[in-house]
């Protein structure tokens, strides 16, 4: 089991964000974290991450606790995160943000520049001088270049354009086929669901459905995800 998530409760400051989360998902497999907006998913990932620490249960990463661990240390373990938002270093070229928290292993620039050809076409813009698209893929090719074991996608393809979009899921499906285990959490369910082996729904900060693609019927989307 790659990564173990059992009952997390989560606060900001005295507000409760998570009330009981949990799921598991082991190594190759793509998990799609989903659920309405307000849900709980970002902040899911936050504590997955340790950047907003459970109060309570326990998270498990390779069969390490890590609820009490350092962000850092919990990067250091093998979790790659692709933030929403993107954060990328601004006034950083595309070949510095690449290159800052690289790690040995076997994703390498020349790996990520052929995922990503833009990258390369780009590697001494700044960060800052990219479109949103450009922006996104430079973010994942970041995680990426950490050579994690779980790759987090949070909202990777929101508000891009149709065709970066593609460019986005493609990547997905590539890294998908080479064996890297992904958490995702996209709206786009038309792309998202051929690319997962298995969903976690949340509401109101609990998990409250887990399935196989094919179990997702409408009447569960319709309950849970509105569509």
């Amino acid at each position: 089991m790659l990564l173990d998530v059992q009952d997390i409760t989560t606060y900001y400051g005295a507000s409760q964000a998570l009330l009981g989360v949990e799921f598991r998902m082991g190594e190759g497999e793509v998990v799609a974290l989903m659920g309405r907006n307000g849900m709980g998913k970002s902040t899911t990932i936050k504590s997955i991450c340790n950047l907003v620490p459970p109060k309570t249960g326990r998270i498990f990463f390779g069969g390490k606790g890590t609820e009490r661990m350092a962000p850092y240390k919990v990067a250091r373990l093998g979790v790659g995160l692709v933030p929403e938002g993107r954060r990328c270093f601004p006034n950083l070229s595309v070949h510095e943000n690449l290159v800052a928290a690289a790690r040995p292993g076997k994703w390498t620039l020349d790996k990520v520049n052929a995922l990503f050809p833009r990258l390369q076409e780009r590697h001494a813009q700044m960060a800052k001088s990219l479109s949103g698209g450009e922006q996104q893929m430079l973010a994942i090719g970041r995680a990426l270049m950490t050579n994690p074991r779980l790759l987090i996608l949070d909202e990777a393809t929101e508000g891009l354009a149709p065709v970066i979009r593609q460019d986005i899921w493609r990547a997905i499906r590539q890294l998908k086929a080479e064996g890297l285990s992904i958490l995702v959490v996209d709206k786009t369910l038309s792309e998202l669901l051929p690319v997962a082996d298995r969903c976690v729904i949340l509401e109101n900060g609990r998990s409250v459905w887990t399935g196989v693609p094919a179990e997702l019927t409408a009447q569960v989307q319709d309950r849970y995800l509105g569509v």
